[in-house]
């Protein structure tokens, strides 16, 4: 994993798919577009820094710091490409590039686009 941001992506893909049921690794490639030992190795150093944890049957499950970040990154994702909605992007492209932005955005910048947005009227959270 050659970053805090691709730590993110697993993390919130983890997450998103923990609400459809068990992780494991297939499903996590398929979602990310990645090979299967890309995300073993990926599972490997996110388990060495305590993010998740494996069970005798490879069942992936967040630990709680892991859940924090993913949740975190999640709620930005989603807040980003509703913001986007409002303002008329499509769909597809609000998706995408919320996943760009949740990223790079300073939480500066974050709060500021929040707050235009809620004086502007437009339904946010």
């Amino acid at each position: 994993m050659r970053s805090s941001e691709s730590r993110e992506d697993y993390l919130e893909a983890i997450l998103m798919l923990s609400e459809q049921g068990d992780v494991h690794s297939i499903a996590i490639a398929n979602k990310l577009g990645v090979t299967k030992p890309s995300v073993s190795h990926a599972m490997k150093l996110l388990r060495e820094g305590g993010y998740i944890k494996m069970d005798d049957d490879n069942h992936i499950t967040l630990t709680k710091t892991g859940r924090t970040i993913a949740e975190a990154v999640y709620s930005r994702h989603k807040t980003l490409m509703k913001l986007l909605m409002d303002m008329g992007v499509n769909e597809k492209t609000a998706f995408d590039d919320a996943c760009k932005m949740e990223h790079d955005l300073s939480e500066e910048s974050f709060n500021a686009l929040c707050g235009l947005a809620r004086a502007r009227g437009l339904s946010i959270d």
